[in-house]
């Protein structure tokens, strides 16, 4: 995954030029019954993922889930702005702002370069999460991965996106009983695996809805 002798990757060049090619899936739609939900799989996830390593920091991310679950509650449009406030809980700083320097991740392997457009480009990539001409899998995941490989924050990018992904999700009243099958590596350059991350979430959306209507009827 290298651009030239000892030279990784630029991840966000990478997806920004696959980003507009990518062959996002159709879904028929899971149809949840007005006021129900699914049990918080974010949250067990989380709580599951982190839970040995920092009891503080643990706790925090519950707590900036809570937020966006309000801020979706309230149909807030997905910004920059709006994913600071949940970082700033998340990491537990006062102040929280778009990256500065070049970013990597992967072990070095991929790198998210910085323009003076960036944070601009970012702003529209997320603003597209209410696309309304793509089915919502699809803008979920896509926003999921714009978080991933735009790399806006100095730190604590993973679980940004997957905050987002929550917000996107219950912004639509939808909430995941599982989530564990998501976390699995994700390259930049990998339309093929972008929308196979569509498929899965339209998968766990309906199983969700599913386990919930048996159990309204058992």
């Amino acid at each position: 995954m290298t651009s030239g002798p000892g030279r990784p990757k630029d991840g966000l060049a990478e997806w920004l030029l696959i980003r507009p090619e990518i062959s996002w899936p159709s879904w028929r739609g899971a149809c949840l019954a007005p006021g129900t939900r699914a049990c918080d799989g974010f949250r067990k996830f989380f709580m599951a993922t982190r839970g040995g390593r920092d009891g503080e920091g643990t706790a925090r991310v519950p707590a900036a889930l809570d937020v966006a679950f309000a801020d979706a509650e309230e149909g807030r449009p997905l910004t920059f702005a709006l994913m600071a406030k949940w970082q700033r809980t998340v990491l537990g700083h006062d102040l929280v702002d778009f990256r500065k320097v070049p970013a990597f991740a992967k072990g070095g392997r991929e790198q998210y370069g910085l323009a003076p457009d960036t944070r601009a480009r970012f702003e529209h990539c997320l603003s597209e999460s209410a696309q309304p001409d793509l089915p919502l899998p699809s803008r979920a995941a896509r926003t999921y991965l714009d978080i991933l490989f735009f790399h806006p924050f100095e730190d604590g990018n993973a679980r940004a996106a997957m905050l987002a992904l929550a917000f996107v999700l219950a912004r639509e009243d939808v909430r995941l009983d599982q989530v564990h099958p998501l976390q699995t590596t994700r390259w930049a350059d990998d339309a093929e695996g972008a929308a196979d991350l569509a498929v899965l979430l339209g998968i766990l959306i309906t199983a969700a809805e599913r386990r919930l209507s048996h159990g309204r009827q058992s």
